[in-house]
């Protein structure tokens, strides 16, 4: 071996019948192809482009002059030549007996790699809805589990999984939902899937394959369901809702075979289905053939209420239910799940394949342990805590520092729905004057199909992920934010 860890031996052969580079110097491969009469000037060249863009760091030790000219099939001569011209040009530094190495004095152009995750650049306070509080994942439970897991796991599990998921974690999720959701969980219809979002396109394809060109969704409700359908060929015919969930009129009017709903917890105006719209919704269902998507995106948490349990346990064959860890534990483990009727299961499962060839699978092992172990429901508890914790002292922030203003969808879930009073706005302007203060909102208006402002202020106020002092703080610098603008026009 030489010092760099690459085999002086040289490679096997290549077509050409001039031995292969090891992989550690295929950056040479083409100078060392080069005409014969001008393979020394590419060689150089090839060097020197490989150290200023750092693909060869500072530090990093090449080959011996032999051992190299042996891996590309080149004479050695070329290499002491291009390894004396790059020292001399500072590009290299060499000494006797120490070997040749790439120079300190070189400094690459650094290429800035962007950070395309949905955060709000600049905010000192993001309200927005969607995320949990990631202090709270369980770092040292996970961390040891994981250990035993992988301690446990043969050689055979690190192979290509079944699309579907690890048996052994499909099992442990059928009995969750079951036990804490109501759902109706055959092991062998559990899909695992990289969250919610996952889920969606997959029923997306099977829609489309079948022949399917829209989908219904509530209005307002989650923008990331439209995007995702059209993903998969499909256009988003938006619902309304009324006091009771989803509006059943414009619901048969619009001739949709397929919609998507949140009928536990729903987005983001936090009202849970009533039992009679439930039920009218499975006969709208039943009686055109048609699939219901339940997502069920933080149905674990609920304060002042009983849980509602999923809608897929009242008909399995008629909704397709979906979940995640992404508010339970956190969404970049992106890890959830889809339970179809057994009539799309097949075609699901085919689109899962081709998509991504399943989850990875220590990850599903580590999740499967968290389960049947009790980490999860442990987890479950302690978030619930937090969360209504947090809840209370937003409701309590705004009562102090907003006089007047009107909350709703508090009683569950991980943000709730705020009217301020007229004489705060207008919207546009207290969502202006809380950019400039650093905090980030999101208004209602956001959240339907055609974005208007109706002159009132709704806003959708994430909570779990603020502690309480945080909470608190935000909620008065947006009250002072805006109360300087009132001022100002007054």
């Amino acid at each position: 071996m030489t010092s760099s860890g690459t085999s002086s031996a040289p490679g096997p052969a290549s077509e050409e019948g001039r031995p292969s580079a090891s992989a550690a110097w295929e950056l040479l491969l083409p100078a060392a192809s080069a005409p014969a009469r001008g393979r020394g000037r590419a060689l150089q060249s090839a060097l020197r482009d490989a150290v200023r863009s750092g693909r060869l760091a500072a530090g990093t030790r090449l080959p011996a002059s032999r051992e190299l000219a042996a891996d590309l099939g080149v004479s050695r001569g070329l290499v002491t030549e291009a390894y004396e011209q790059l020292t001399a040009e500072s590009y290299l530094r060499s000494g006797r007996g120490a070997g040749t190495w790439v120079s300190a004095a070189v400094r690459p152009a650094v290429r800035a790699v962007r950070d395309l995750s949905p955060r709000a650049p600049g905010a000192h306070v993001d309200f927005r809805p969607g995320t949990p509080d990631l202090s709270l994942f369980p770092r040292s439970a996970w961390a040891a589990v994981h250990r035993t897991v992988l301690d446990r796991m043969p050689h055979s599990a690190l192979g290509y999984p079944d699309p579907r998921g690890l048996p052994e974690l499909r099992v442990a999720l059928a009995s969750l939902l079951t036990r804490r959701r109501g759902v109706v969980a055959d092991p062998e219809q559990v899909v695992v899937c990289s969250g919610v979002a996952q889920a969606t396109a997959l029923l997306g394809l099977v829609l489309r394959g079948r022949g399917a060109t829209t989908v219904g969704a509530e209005d307002p409700g989650s923008p990331e369901h439209a995007s995702l359908f059209a993903s998969a060929g499909l256009t988003t015919v938006p619902l309304p809702l009324d006091d009771e969930g989803l509006a059943l009129e414009p619901l048969q009017r619009s001739g949709v075979r397929a919609v998507v709903t949140t009928p536990a917890h729903q987005f983001p105006t936090g009202i849970a289905y009533t039992a009679d719209r439930r039920g009218a919704l499975l006969d709208w269902a039943r009686a055109t053939a048609g699939v219901i998507l339940e997502d069920d995106y933080d149905g674990d948490f609920r304060y002042d209420r009983a849980p509602v349990g999923a809608l897929q346990g009242l008909d399995p064959e008629h909704v397709v239910y979906t979940g995640s860890v992404s508010k339970s534990l956190a969404p970049g483990l992106r890890l959830g799940w889809l339970i179809a009727p057994a009539s799309m299961t097949d075609e699901i499962i085919a689109r899962k394949r081709t998509m991504d060839l399943g989850n990875p699978s220590v990850d599903q092992a580590v999740l499967a342990d968290f389960v049947t172990g009790g980490g999860y429901d442990r987890q479950l508890r302690r978030c619930q805590r937090a969360y209504r914790e947090r809840r209370d002292s937003m409701t309590g922030a705004l009562a102090a520092h907003f006089p007047g203003a009107e909350v709703s969808g508090i009683s569950a879930g991980l943000h709730i729905i705020a009217r301020l009073p007229d004489r705060f706005g207008p919207q546009d302007e207290l969502l202006r004057r809380a950019t400039a203060a650093g905090i980030a909102l999101r208004p209602l208006s956001s959240c339907t199909a055609d974005g208007a402002d109706d002159g009132t202020i709704r806003l959708v106020l994430g909570y779990a992920h603020l502690a309480p002092t945080a909470i608190e703080d935000g909620i008065r610098l947006l009250a002072e934010a805006v109360g300087k603008g009132r001022t100002a026009r007054t």
